[in-house]
């Protein structure tokens, strides 16, 4: 009975989110049926997210509560669409990038590098987060600028855009792929890691969760953040175009930021 009353409870503040956000956008004319059936082919939006991640997905471990900016902009893109809101978790960010370019997803919040534009299509960027490291506790890095040395090892997500960027950056450091992020935050608090990195959204996410670790001043980077789509759907990009446009200039953009936590953030560019 007790679960039951909770997860009903969950279904009422997932809606009443989606409300807020798509509550708050200025009436929209209707979507034409070509751009409803490109970018929701199979009559619902199937939205890609990975757990860890205040841009995707961040789940409460006590209330089992999510929110996200790539969750919520995602049910406000369904509902605009007129289309059923389907989750689609997947372990890493990986996984749910190759979901979107298999057709197998319909929708990802992701960083819209120029490699992930060669396996699917993106919106306008809608924000902006600087790339940086989290120092493992006990770590004795100064900076950002300090962690190119030889036998500090630098933890990266396995087939990032940061793994990319990193390897070829680094030259004395030791970038070290990780599954998932979870596995990221276990191997930082048991010392198996000097540093973790990703966008600092992320990193900050992670700090709450590592005690004693540390984010680092500096960066070695910028990510902006899309919506992309599968490849072969242009028939609603016009639409898309207008939907990322409208929720950014509204404030709905920086309203599911708020909710989800997301800290590092600046105007794209």
């Amino acid at each position: 009975m007790q679960r039951a009353r909770i997860e009903w409870l969950q279904g009422v503040l997932a809606f009443a989110s989606l409300a807020w956000i798509a509550g708050c956008a200025p009436l929209a004319s209707p979507v034409e049926p070509a751009a409803v059936a490109a970018l929701a082919p199979l009559g619902k939006l199937r939205v890609a997210v990975y757990p860890g991640s205040p841009t995707s997905l961040v789940r409460d471990p006590a209330t089992g509560d999510t929110k996200g900016v790539g969750l919520d902009l995602g049910r406000a893109m369904a509902s605009r669409l007129g289309v059923p809101f389907e989750l689609a978790e997947f372990p890493n960010n990986a996984e749910a990038l190759a979901a979107v370019k298999a057709g197998r997803a319909d929708f990802a919040f992701t960083n819209a590098t120029p490699a992930r534009r060669q396996d699917m299509d993106f919106s306008p960027p809608l924000i902006a987060i600087e790339q940086g490291y989290l120092a493992a506790p006990g770590a004795t890095l100064a900076n950002a600028g300090a962690v190119d040395r030889s036998g500090v090892r630098i933890g990266v997500a396995k087939a990032s855009s940061s793994e990319r960027e990193l390897t070829g950056l680094l030259k004395s450091a030791a970038v070290v792929p990780v599954a998932s992020l979870k596995e990221a935050r276990e191997w930082l608090a048991a010392g198996k890691l000097d540093a973790f990195a990703s966008n600092k959204g992320i990193l900050h996410e992670m700090a709450d969760n590592v005690p004693g670790s540390r984010l680092l001043d500096g960066r070695y980077g910028l990510e902006s953040f899309a919506i992309g789509v599968p490849k072969g759907r242009e028939a609603g990009h016009a639409w898309l175009r207008s939907f990322a446009a409208g929720a950014r200039a509204d404030g709905s953009v920086q309203r599911a930021a708020s909710r989800a936590g997301l800290r590092g953030t600046s105007d794209p560019q």
